[in-house]
């Protein structure tokens, strides 16, 4: 084989190469690309897949109150479903849904999805958040729907901060040791205009759901 022979086939050698890599990265990072955190609980059952699934506590440690529940809820059916409730066995906690706009059930479009928590989003707020889930652990959630049932899985119990700062608590009250800013600076405007810089605060709530 000549020379010149040898070197085209090595380059054709290394496209080749270049392209398998490129194929395995792209199928790697899907997830990614999708903005989907493997780590995080997922499960299909009949025509319903629930994906990125998270109870979110408050962003600060030792402050009570409300908690949520995100995920992003696929519908592959042909028909549409509501999503009727979602409990948390073994808790006495109270998870109230909200559609994204106006009122009434969550509504999963037929082959459509819906994200629930994250600004925008419908929202899925666990009252006595604080009670109810415990950051670390591993907490039991069922999502019922009107014609798939119940759908279990076991979702982490993460803190409202980091990358889930804007899927956590829109209610996000202040640390016990805090004191009104306004109290303490002249004029009750201005203190109370920089206090919002220095306290916790979460965005409103997909997510968002997978």
């Amino acid at each position: 084989m000549s020379r010149s022979l040898r070197r085209g086939a090595l380059a054709a050698t290394a496209i080749v190469f270049s392209i398998a890599a490129l194929s395995a990265c792209g199928a790697g990072n899907d997830a990614q690309t999708l903005g989907v955190r493997p780590d995080n609980a997922a499960v299909s059952v009949d025509d319903v897949k629930i994906q990125n699934a998270v109870v979110i506590t408050q962003p600060t440690p030792g402050v009570k109150g409300p908690a949520v529940v995100s995920a992003t809820v696929f519908n592959n059916g042909r028909q549409a479903q509501t999503l009727d409730a979602i409990t948390l066995p073994g808790t006495s906690a109270t998870v109230k849904l909200k559609p994204a706009e106006g009122t009434g059930p969550i509504t999963v479009p037929a082959g459509g999805s819906v994200v629930i928590g994250g600004e925008g989003n419908a929202t899925a707020v666990i009252e006595n958040g604080t009670e109810a889930a415990k950051n670390g652990d591993a907490q039991k959630v069922v999502f019922k729907l009107s014609r798939t049932g119940d759908v279990a899985l076991e979702a982490f119990v993460v803190r409202g901060s980091g990358y889930y700062k804007g899927f956590g608590p829109s209610e996000v009250p202040a640390p016990p040791s805090a004191t009104p800013t306004a109290s303490a600076t002249p004029g009750g405007e201005h203190g109370a205009e920089h206090g919002g810089e220095s306290s916790p605060s979460g965005e409103a709530s997909h997510a968002s759901g997978h």
